[in-house]
């Protein structure tokens, strides 16, 4: 699957301007509790709702079966999330459960695990979120500005709040590296 021509470019235009209604500079980490104030967002640990030995139970029977999820309830719109989930894992989930709103993308199929139905969105808009959501916790201005300081992902992903495995896939999939590497040269 591919993402529409164009959209990793809007994705890092989305990000600045969102960076600057919050106030923040290009290249600044995103805190995430202000976005979801800007959004309108209530974030819930899953944890209040639901006790935390059910969750390492459903944990234990599918890892990862559960992370984050957004739910719209009336005119408000909340994301649940898996107190499980180290605090890096956790932003990349919050970052894809925000893109999701952003995108307005439809909750649009119903699927069924275990006999308990819950709806989705297509697979092309999953693909997307998690492009946005990593843009917006690491767009292109922050990671050239990590990169010439000569952070790689290990020092990205301890100033922004997120794993390493994101900080190095941006870091690598944005030709940031490349580029400060051409500009050293």
């Amino acid at each position: 699957m591919t993402l529409p021509r164009g959209f990793k470019a809007k994705a890092e235009r989305e990000a600045e301007r969102l960076r600057g209604e919050l106030g923040l500079g290009a290249a600044a980490a995103l805190p995430l509790d202000r976005l979801a104030e800007h959004l309108g967002v209530t974030l819930v640990s899953g944890e209040e709702l639901v006790a935390r030995d059910r969750l390492e139970e459903i944990e234990r029977l599918q890892a990862f079966a559960f992370s984050a999820a957004t739910f719209v309830v009336g005119d408000r719109t909340f994301v649940v999330t898996n107190p499980l989930r180290t605090p890096g894992r956790l932003a990349s989930d919050v970052a894809h459960e925000f893109a999701h709103t952003i995108l307005d993308h439809d909750l649009a199929e119903v699927r069924e695990i275990d006999g308990v139905p819950f709806r989705t969105c297509r697979p092309d808009e999953e693909e997307q979120a998690t492009a946005f959501g990593g843009t917006l916790l690491l767009p292109r201005p922050l990671l050239m500005l990590a990169a010439r300081r000569g952070d790689g992902p290990a020092e990205i992903a301890a100033d922004c709040g997120v794993t390493i495995e994101m900080a190095r896939f941006r870091y690598n999939t944005t030709g940031v590296a490349r580029q400060v590497q051409r500009r050293s040269v």
